[in-house]
């Protein structure tokens, strides 16, 4: 379990599974091999598993630590949730040890001060909430929840997201409008600061109030890039969008910007999703980008 010390912070993951996920051709809808022979690092086994050939989706949490401060963003999937929706069996009605991981890092979940969600999908908000005595309660009791204003609103809105992914329904009702309604959440919008050092930029495309959090700090900075990223290939090509966004040229055009800031700040890029070492750095190439792992900075 790596911690990674950036100024007044510090940064670990907190693991909730590491598996095989999608076909890439599934996931991007303009996938094509050739980029493979182009970029042979995108096939190593940490990024591309070798026997199902279905690219490596880890879910985790970032743990962002300072001397105040106990901060979660993003929570996965959750346990003992009901997940039928075509796609995301995978995340039904899991035993996965979260809170013993956690508790490895010397966190218990009355220690968290706050739990910053990125957007509101389903595997975004899972250990929001836990099963205790047939109710959906907030795992982390004495938390203060960030969720974009924007983005809440787009999910309650008979006209919102929804309408697209009925299937985040049971998501909201288990993970999301449980803390809402214990009066934990506090709702923020484009530039926000959370604390010092610590701040949000609205990331629209994948979700329309999709956010991700900017870290700042003396010469350190890093970026917590929410589903603006799924996988390494979309450094390469941030042309290509999951199957799951819902602005396309929005998402292409938020990808770009995020992409260009962290490679002009030489920003740490904490993505939710990518496979090991989870982090690295955006490089320009040319008018392209490439990913760097962080063990290969």
């Amino acid at each position: 379990m790596q911690t990674i010390a950036l100024g007044a912070f510090t940064v670990t993951r907190i693991e909730e599974m590491l598996t095989p996920g999608f076909d890439p051709g599934f996931l991007f809808p303009n996938y094509d091999d050739a980029i493979l022979d182009k970029h042979p690092e995108l096939a190593e086994p940490n990024f591309l598993d070798p026997a199902s050939r279905r690219l490596m989706s880890s879910m985790h949490s970032w743990l962002i630590r300072t001397d105040r401060h106990v901060i979660l963003v993003d929570t996965g999937c959750g346990n003992h949730k009901e997940r039928h929706t075509p796609g995301f069996e995978r995340f039904h009605m899991l035993e996965k040890p979260y809170l013993r991981h956690l508790a490895d890092a010397g966190v218990q979940p009355e220690d968290v001060t706050l739990v910053i969600n990125t957007h509101l999908h389903i595997d975004h908000v899972g250990w929001n909430t836990q099963l205790v005595d047939g109710r959906w309660v907030p795992t982390f009791p004495n938390a203060r929840y960030i969720y974009g204003a924007q983005e809440f609103a787009h999910w309650r809105s008979p006209d919102g997201g929804l309408v697209g992914m009925p299937g985040n329904g049971p998501v909201m009702e288990d993970s999301v409008l449980p803390v809402w309604e214990a009066g934990q959440v506090e709702l923020i919008g484009d530039g926000d600061s959370i604390l010092e050092g610590l701040s949000v930029e609205l990331a629209p495309g994948h979700t329309a109030g999709q956010m991700f959090v900017r870290l700042e700090s003396g010469r350190h900075a890093a970026y917590f890039t929410g589903d603006c990223l799924h996988q390494p290939m979309q450094v390469c090509r941030p042309d290509w969008n999951s199957r799951f966004c819902e602005d396309q040229a929005q998402a292409v055009a938020t990808r770009r910007r995020l992409l260009s800031h962290a490679a002009d700040r030489n920003a740490l890029v904490f993505p939710a999703h990518f496979g090991a070492p989870h982090t690295g750095y955006v490089r320009r190439s040319g008018e392209d980008f490439r990913f760097v792992p962080l063990d290969q900075a």
